[in-house]
């Protein structure tokens, strides 16, 4: 697909004619002031929108149906809940860096700290990392 959109479709068509580049459009060469090139070029375009348009949709349809359906719910955390209780508690313990962590359980900086962030029973300055007193 050359564009998503007609607009983008003659932005990316008139760029290189501006600069002298001839584009081969299934063996026609365009020339962006014959009215008949131009009509193509953009009917062309007006296709791919339409073919985009239809995609979007499809996709939309199909995860409304999957939802209505249960089937839809997003990626699964990597650590299980067991996992992510095990986790805040040793953390709480004081004895195990974050990257310690991370290799214990093996995920990332960014996860260890969404698991502790999202524990119950911590303040809002614990969860933005501030010391509270």
């Amino acid at each position: 697909m050359l564009a998503r959109s007609v607009p983008d479709a003659r932005d990316i068509g008139d760029a290189p004619v501006a600069r002298g580049v001839r584009l081969s459009l299934g063996g026609s060469i365009y020339d962006p002031a014959d009215p008949m090139s131009k009509m193509f070029f953009n009917m062309l375009a007006v296709f791919a929108e339409f073919e985009a348009g239809l995609l979007k949709m499809r996709t939309r349809e199909g995860m409304a149906v999957a939802r209505s359906r249960g089937r839809l719910k997003g990626r699964r955390p990597k650590p299980t809940a067991r996992q992510q209780a095990e986790l805040v508690r040793i953390h709480a313990t004081g004895e195990y860096t974050i990257a310690e962590l991370m290799e214990v359980f093996s995920i990332g900086r960014a996860t260890v700290y969404r698991v502790l962030g999202r524990a119950p029973g911590r303040s809002e300055g614990q969860r933005e990392g501030r010391a509270v007193s």
